[in-house]
């Protein structure tokens, strides 16, 4: 059996423990999460602080806006901790002094540590944007145990190009449909769960892009509307007779996860 451990530290935030690494995922621990200056509009807040995790390997960041590429929170992680992130990410951590910032676009493979026991980071098309700009999803392949790891914090799975990469073992995900007005798309998880479960076939899937521990205010949190998630989808996958696991995790607890065997890299 092979051991992967994660932490959900609320909305997109996660800590990743595999291999002997520790990755720190779309972070947002400290502070509030406003966006623009504009905490009339929306506006994140915890009633109790979250301890910054220590010895951090890497810092991945999936989209350059503040729910990803939290601003306080950057401005108080070790600069020297290298960072791999989407082209709006890598200048947001630019931006606050960090020492080796890997941009990375839509196709693209990095490398932390040796092709022995490093982290390979695989990107590829994820969350629109605006218009015409598409974010980050990403695979991490954990060499010295061939466990991979797949990440996307909105919904929009790169169907195209995944399909492409074979089982996977564990996927990150919302599972649930967020909505303004019940009419605009925010997050699209309740489509794009069954979807990476049929194409990556993971051992485990966990829902993210939920509030845990954190309360949001402001107009276009009244807006919010949220359908689906992950009981919902851990009875669909027992109707169709997927072995899928569907873990719920809790807001700052370990999920030490045993996995059966390595994908194949």
């Amino acid at each position: 059996m092979i051991t992967m451990k994660l932490t959900w530290l609320d909305a997109n935030s996660w800590l990743v423990e595999a291999a002997g690494k520790r990755i720190l995922v779309d972070p947002w621990l400290v502070g509030d999460l406003v966006f623009g200056n504009a905490p009339w509009l929306v506006r994140g807040y915890r009633s109790e602080p979250i301890a910054i995790p220590k010895d951090i390997d890497l810092i991945l960041l999936s989209q350059g806006l503040a729910d990803h590429a939290h601003p306080e929170t950057l401005e108080q992680l070790d600069k020297s901790i290298p960072v791999m992130a989407s082209p709006d990410g890598a200048k947001v951590a630019e931006s606050f002094g960090y020492q080796s910032v890997t941009g990375l676009t839509h196709g693209e493979t990095a490398l932390l540590g040796s092709e022995a026991d490093g982290v390979r980071v695989q990107t590829f098309v994820g969350a629109p944007v605006g218009v015409t700009k598409k974010e980050n999803d990403y695979v991490l392949t954990f060499l010295a145990e061939a466990t991979r790891l797949y990440y996307e914090p909105h919904g929009y799975p790169d169907a195209e190009h995944l399909n492409q990469v074979g089982a996977v073992d564990v996927v990150i995900t919302p599972m649930a449909d967020i909505t303004l007005f019940g009419l605009a798309p925010v997050v699209t998880g309740k489509a794009a769960a069954p979807q990476l479960a049929n194409l990556l076939k993971p051992q485990v899937m966990l829902p993210t892009a939920e509030a845990g521990r954190v309360e949001y205010s402001g107009l276009i949190a009244g807006a919010l509307r949220t359908s689906g998630g992950a009981d919902e989808l851990r009875s669909q996958f027992a109707e169709q007779g997927l072995k899928t696991e569907v873990i719920r995790p809790m807001s700052g607890e370990l999920l030490t996860l045993s996995l059966r065997s390595a994908a194949a890299v």
